[in-house]
């Protein structure tokens, strides 16, 4: 432990200062040092000069030493006076180092309050969906009926694409394996068998939640950026009510009638594979994928739907009004809740597999 003495000069300005800064970057201080500040002959000082003073003990504390001010007197002692809470102010706190308990202790309260909060968004949504309009406390028809155009009718061509294009692809990959045996006839099988159970389903799915799942994030989070969630709640309004139920509603209705557009979509990829490129007559090719209809697969690709739809529309709420900071807050929780929803569904998907594979076998 060392003391370093330094004289200021008659006169304490942003020039004198700043050499006094200097003269104290080239001191070898260290933890346990002290730097005796002698302000005896110092007659003035001005602002720029306190500042100097205020940077030199930042960097006193940034170095671990302790800075000791004396000899001041008449108007540099009242301006020092002044200036005396923010030469005690602590330096920049150094980072805590988190253990791994304090990591996991940390994530796990975050999480289990992110599920609270969507527990609590989902209660509130079934109830304005399900019960709340058959005992008369009002449901908001007209977004519902936008909602069905706007997440239903303009989604039509785009899930009627993709499917017919993967029933394309499907075809001409199965068709090149079967050929050499022969069995070219029973991709149609395969093709209603998959878009019936699968395919049509999730394909379906994923275009409605990069389209809807993404708007319906968005837009509430706009709402929420903008303060537009806190007004309705400061109006009274239930925000699950108002906001939450039509689309819930909307996309329950709409996401099973998209699947059945995408199945007779990819069916009709097939054929148009097995017609042209494979030679089949086109009764012939249909005859066989009827053939290989069975209600189970129907069952088991639809009931799926009502679970995606619910998802789809309650992730994209709850992300949405959990928005923090402005428009880049936006593109993450939009981009979250994609993200969110495909997982979910490929989660879901496995369950309704494993439910039909073997308690249904």
């Amino acid at each position: 432990m060392s003391t370093h003495r330094l004289e200021c000069p008659d006169t304490l300005n942003q020039e004198t200062g700043g050499e006094l800064l200097r003269a104290v970057h080239k001191l070898h201080l260290s933890g346990g040092d002290e730097l005796l500040f002698d302000l005896s002959g110092t007659e003035s000082m001005d602002s720029p000069g306190g500042g100097r003073v205020l940077e030199i003990a930042d960097v006193v504390r940034a170095r671990g030493a302790a800075l000791r001010i004396e000899g001041q007197q008449g108007s540099v002692a009242g301006f020092l006076d002044i200036i005396q809470p923010a030469l005690r102010a602590p330096g920049p706190a150094r980072p805590r180092r988190s253990g791994f308990l304090n990591t996991f202790t940390d994530k796990s309260y975050l999480y289990g309050r992110e599920f609270r909060e969507f527990a609590e968004l989902c209660v509130d949504a079934l109830y304005w969906t399900l019960l709340a309009p058959f005992e008369g406390r009002g449901f908001r028809w007209n977004l519902f009926i936008d909602e069905i155009h706007e997440m239903g009718v303009r989604a039509v061509r785009i899930v009627c694409l993709m499917n017919f294009l993967l029933g394309l692809i499907i075809a001409m990959l199965s068709s090149a394996q079967v050929a050499n045996f022969g069995l070219s006839i029973y991709v149609a099988d395969l093709i209603m068998i998959g878009f019936a159970r699968e395919l049509a389903a999730i394909m379906t799915a994923v275009v409605v939640s990069a389209r809807t799942g993404a708007a319906i994030a968005a837009e509430l989070a706009t709402m929420k950026v903008q303060e537009e969630i806190d007004a309705l709640r400061g109006m009274g309004l239930n925000v699950a009510q108002f906001l939450v139920a039509p689309r819930l509603a909307a996309l329950l209705v709409v996401l099973p009638c998209l699947v059945a557009l995408g199945l007779i979509s990819g069916l009709l990829g097939g054929t148009a594979w097995g017609v042209t490129m494979l030679g089949f007559y086109p009764q012939v090719w249909w005859a066989e994928t009827l053939n290989a209809a069975h209600l189970r697969d129907f069952i088991q690709g639809f009931l799926k739907t009502f679970v995606f739809a619910v998802m789809i529309a309650l992730i994209g709420c709850h992300n949405g009004l959990r928005v923090e900071g402005g428009s880049r807050g936006v593109g993450l929780m939009t981009t979250r809740a994609v993200v969110m929803d495909i997982f979910m569904m490929i989660c879901v998907d496995i369950v309704f597999a494993a439910i039909f594979y073997y308690a249904l076998a």
